[in-house]
Formats: C-alpha cells, sequence, structure tokens
C-alpha cells in the first residue's frame, strides 16, 4: 500500500549556522529505521562538526555548493553532482562563505543522534 508523506517533519541541526532539514522518511517523521529521505537547506558559510557516522550517506546537491572533507580530501559538489560518504568514514560537510546549498540526503540505515558520532567540538 501506498504512503503519502503530505509534510516533513523538521530536524534540529548541528552547526554554526541555521540550517533547515526537513525528514520525509526516517525515524524522526515515520519511525523507518532502515532508510532516511532528507531535504536540507544550508546557508552560506555554514559548517557543522566532523562526524564518523554508522551508516552510508547518499548526498544529492540540487543548488549551490556542499563542501565534504574527508580524511583524505575535500570535494566541493555542485549542483546536479552527488556524493557517497561511506559507513564509519570521517567526514565534515559545509558551505562556501559565498553560497550555500540545497540538497538531499539518504542515509542507510536511518539517520539518528546515537549513531551519527559527531566529533566533540560542538
Amino acid at each position: 500500500m501506498a504512503i503519502l508523506i503530505e509534510s516533513p517533519q523538521s530536524i534540529q541541526p548541528a552547526g554554526d549556522k541555521p540550517k533547515r532539514i526537513d525528514e520525509f522518511f526516517g525515524r524522526a517523521s515515520d519511525g523507518n529505521q532502515q532508510v532516511s529521505i532528507a531535504k536540507m537547506q544550508a546557508p552560506a558559510g555554514w559548517t557543522e562538526p566532523g562526524q564518523r557516522p554508522d551508516f552510508d550517506e547518499y548526498t544529492l546537491v540540487l543548488s549551490g555548493m556542499l563542501m565534504v572533507k574527508t580524511l583524505d580530501r575535500q570535494y566541493k559538489v555542485k549542483k546536479d553532482q552527488a556524493i557517497l560518504v561511506r559507513n564509519n568514514e570521517w567526514v565534515q560537510y559545509s558551505t562556501p562563505a559565498e553560497q550555500g546549498a540545497h540538497y538531499l540526503s539518504v542515509c542507510l540505515p536511518a539517520f539518528s543522534e546515537e549513531i551519527v558520532h559527531r566529533d566533540n567540538s560542538e
């Protein structure tokens, strides 16, 4: 049976500037522990703490640019580009000072505060 999600659940984000997270599927919105799908809107110059999550995160940039820093390198993910960060890989997300980013994030299994394992920099 199909399930219509009429509106997402807003989630409190981490980071140094206000970022909007609207979760359509996942632990916060419908209790789904297998996958979370969320739309993100991050302002210019935003940075969140590094993390080593227990999930794969698939990210598709819809507009702007998302900076994705791993232990090996830093990626500039632009509109219509995507990146996959694997389970247990250290990562830090940010946006450049001159532009924000609007993007979709899919986490397998679903995102939760208990399995994101953020650095103690907050």
